[in-house]
């Protein structure tokens, strides 16, 4: 006999027996027991099989990489031709350490400035000489503590941004508007150590300010040449963005010496990095780092219709960033020299209209009187087309160039006249028409007021009817923002009783107080009033 098994489907088993000969072999028990035990083996393989195809379209399966893959990575070329890894993950590790979060608090005034003497000083001056003053005169609204004075309602206000380490000692950069009339400000390292910050200086025109924490060993960032920097090559923005913090987004540099015209400040430098790495508020005062993880800029600005990332942000260039912290630590304020044009981007229009070629450069559109420009003989109508050799495209170009200088440097200006370049010899002026250079000596005093002094100009002292006195040009985080109420533009005129009329005078007078309190009196330039403010220098 013979066996003939055959498959007929998935469902379907169709068992064929021949025999052959049958009355020449039978089957005997144990080939029976065999057989049998055969098939019921293949009927459970067989059903096992479709059970398992039938509960398959229900099952849910993840697929898993092998460990230890080789990682994908992109490669490009150094500027010297070299072929290098575009690998990211690098980068981070050398500068998420030296990118800190900021916070600054303080409050928000609504109304005039206050005139009554805040509660611990009351008692302190009643008896002096010049507490009657402290009175209100009638007529005046009760303060909220139930005085009488004017006192403004305020509310409480909180930013924060971010800042880049560049001294491992704990010096740090950021944007002014990080930290702008903020009382308080603090640093949020990457490992959530959390430090109180002292304002070291700050650059409204170019939104940069310095600030000080006091730790060691800290993680830092080289500045590199910014003028090296091209546009097209890899860039990593860090910050923290939305409060989001460390966060690390890629791009390219997408221009350089761009103006977006948002800062508002006289004489303001820009001439922004433009990178399409994602930048947010809370980027502000955050890194922009090459591969090679050096500072080439301080996110500052975004342009956009919505206030979020639309695809451009804008970075000061770290060649700014070097001079202006180099200034605030070596005088005091920002040595800004000057060369006293008006200037235009020169385009075809423009071109057209005065009759002249069409070359990359700057039209001088006036010259201002006794300036460093009018001394060395540029003319209105010249064409700025280098600085010291590096060629000059844009206004934002030479605003740059020329705000890395000081009052009293010399630089060569390449110009075209008429068609024919000549150079000339400039020195410098400061916006005062001066070349000298005007360190703040007393910048420690002034630091922990947390304010910028200068002289009340004498035209201006002459229209108030006052002899003289010293205006508070700027207020950052300090004794005067933390225990008054003061203003900026204030001009103070007394020092404890005693008359200023100059810096040299109210720096002296500070001084003799050093231990004890000090009263301040004086007027705003819109207010005929006297306005006295009070604070003790060992707060």
């Amino acid at each position: 006999m013979a066996w003939d098994l055959s498959w007929s489907g998935s469902k379907k088993i169709c068992v064929k027996l021949k025999y052959h000969n049958m009355k020449k072999r039978t089957i005997n028990p144990a080939q029976r027991t065999y057989l049998f035990a055969a098939l019921i083996a293949l009927l459970v393989s067989l059903t096992v099989v479709g059970i398992d195809k039938w509960q398959d379209t229900g099952r849910v399966t993840l697929d898993r990489a092998p460990e230890n893959l080789a990682k994908p990575v992109l490669y490009t070329a150094d500027k010297e031709g070299n072929i290098t890894p575009l690998d990211f993950t690098e980068t981070t590790e050398k500068v998420l350490d030296a990118v800190v979060h900021i916070t600054s608090r303080g409050t928000q005034s609504y109304g005039r400035s206050y005139r009554q003497l805040p509660d611990p000083f009351r008692e302190f001056f009643k008896d002096s000489p010049f507490g009657r003053y402290f009175e209100a005169p009638e007529g005046d609204s009760p303060g909220r503590d139930g005085s009488r004075g004017e006192y403004p309602d305020e509310l409480p206000r909180m930013g924060t941004g971010s800042g880049v380490i560049i001294n491992k000692d704990g010096y740090i950069v950021t944007n002014n508007h990080v930290i702008a009339n903020a009382d308080e400000v603090e640093v949020t390292l990457h490992n959530n150590g959390t430090y109180d910050a002292k304002v070291i200086g700050v650059d409204p025109t170019t939104d940069l300010a310095l600030l000080k924490i006091e730790a060691e060993n800290l993680k830092s960032l080289a500045l590199v040449n910014s003028d090296d920097v091209e546009v097209g090559e890899w860039v990593l923005a860090i910050g923290n963005p939305f409060s989001l913090n460390s966060t690390v987004t890629a791009g390219i540099v997408s221009a350089k010496a761009r103006n977006i015209n948002i800062n508002r400040e006289e004489l303001a430098v820009e001439s922004f990095i433009q990178t399409d790495a994602a930048i947010n508020p809370g980027n502000s005062g955050g890194a922009l780092v090459n591969l090679n993880g050096d500072l080439i800029g301080i996110n500052t600005a975004i342009a956009s219709r919505t206030g979020s990332y639309s695809g451009y942000g804008f970075a000061v260039p770290s060649n700014i960033v070097s001079k202006v912290v180099e200034d605030l630590l070596e005088y005091g304020n920002v040595q800004r020299g000057i060369l006293g044009v008006r200037i235009q981007n020169l385009d075809g229009r423009l071109a057209e209209d005065k009759g002249i070629d069409l070359i990359p450069g700057v039209y001088v559109a006036s010259v201002n009187d006794g300036s460093a420009a009018q001394e060395a003989g540029i003319l209105e109508g010249d064409i700025i087309t280098a600085v010291n050799d590096k060629p000059v495209a844009s206004s934002p170009r030479l605003q740059e160039l020329i705000a890395g200088f000081r009052p009293g440097d010399e630089v060569t200006i390449t110009l075209d006249r008429e068609g024919k370049s000549r150079k000339f010899e400039v020195t410098l002026k400061d916006s005062a028409g001066t070349t000298s250079l005007v360190a703040r000596a007393d910048r420690e005093l002034f630091n922990r007021l947390g304010a910028e002094f200068r002289n009340l100009p004498a035209d201006q002292a002459s229209e108030l009817g006052i002899d003289g006195g010293v205006e508070v040009a700027r207020l950052v985080p300090g004794l005067l923002r933390q225990e008054t109420r003061m203003r900026e533009g204030f001009i103070v005129t007394r020092v404890n009783g005693r008359e200023v009329n100059n810096l040299e005078e109210f720096r002296s007078e500070l001084e003799k107080s050093e231990d004890g309190g000090v009263m301040l009196a004086g007027r705003y330039p819109d207010s005929p009033k006297t306005y006295y403010y009070a604070f003790g220098l060992d707060s």
